[in-house]
């Protein structure tokens, strides 16, 4: 199977319902479908200096939240970047070429500062959701992607919506009886990362990595109290979420008790929606 037109997806659930799972099984199942994460996207930007990267980046190492214009900002210039999405006319950046001033007449250091300082103006000056009316975006099915981390209440969709149409929301559901059979039975080797659960793939000795053997912990977020209060708070800022999306007709909801039960039905629509039998 191929997807046929551009797949704009976003996966919605609550903590523990294997949204991580389901978009590993989405992303291995459909080679043309990027994984776009708005933290990612991030950090490579401070990684990489570019003019958001070096605006954020005592943000997030301060632990603060990035704006919502900034990450918006972002998703659109790496949608532009990939070119899935071109803007009508001529870029609105400016560099140092286009300011006919060089390296030479100024040395690489104050240039890459003026670079910096002029494309930062430019990208600060321009408004996501205005650049985005100049732009079209393509729907060929190499402009597929999966956006993870973004949005998460309703004001943020209706901002995404004007720069990128998202056509598939797909809310995920099990029992919160069985989120948090899920949580409470939860253990962890620390140094690896590797996850074990009493109640599915448990520890071939209670309590010991079956690599190291090394003793496994809970996390501290795993208690009841504190998965009940993460719990409420996703339920309180999710349902305008998903009610913003189900006005626009892009919501489907799929149910189960575990992730494998879900995969198949998400496969099968997903398929229905955006792919078509290979010959």
């Amino acid at each position: 199977m191929r997807l046929r037109k551009a797949a704009r997806v976003i996966l919605v659930g609550a903590p523990g319902v294997g949204k991580g799972t389901q978009s590993e099984r989405l992303l291995g199942r459909f080679p043309q479908l990027a994984h776009l994460s708005s933290g990612d996207l991030l950090r490579h930007n401070v990684k990489t200096r570019t003019p958001l990267g070096i605006k954020v980046e005592s943000t997030m190492k301060s632990g603060g939240l990035v704006s919502d214009d900034l990450i918006l900002r972002l998703i659109r210039n790496e949608l532009s970047t990939r070119g899935w999405l071109k803007r009508d006319g001529p870029s609105p950046i400016m560099t140092l070429s286009s300011r006919s001033i060089s390296s030479s007449s100024l040395g690489k250091i104050e240039a890459d500062r003026v670079e910096a300082e002029a494309e930062m103006a430019t990208f600060m000056s321009t408004d996501a959701s205005a650049s985005a009316a100049h732009s079209s975006l393509s729907d060929d099915p190499s402009a597929s992607f999966l956006l993870d981390g973004f949005p998460r209440t309703a004001v943020q969709a209706a901002q995404l919506d004007d720069i990128v149409p998202i056509n598939l929301v797909v809310s995920l559901k099990t029992p919160f009886s069985v989120m948090l059979d899920r949580i409470s039975g939860r253990w962890v080797h620390e140094p690896s990362g590797r996850v074990y659960n009493e109640s599915f793939n448990a520890p071939k000795v209670a309590g010991r990595d079956d690599l190291t053997g090394e003793p496994l912990v809970r996390r501290a977020d795993d208690s009841e109290a504190v998965y009940r209060a993460r719990f409420n708070k996703f339920e309180e800022t999710s349902a305008p979420l998903l009610e913003h999306y189900a006005r626009q007709g892009v919501l489907w909801e799929v149910e189960g008790l575990s992730s494998d039960e879900i995969t198949p039905k998400l496969l099968a629509e997903f398929e229905k929606r955006f792919c078509t039998a290979q010959r």
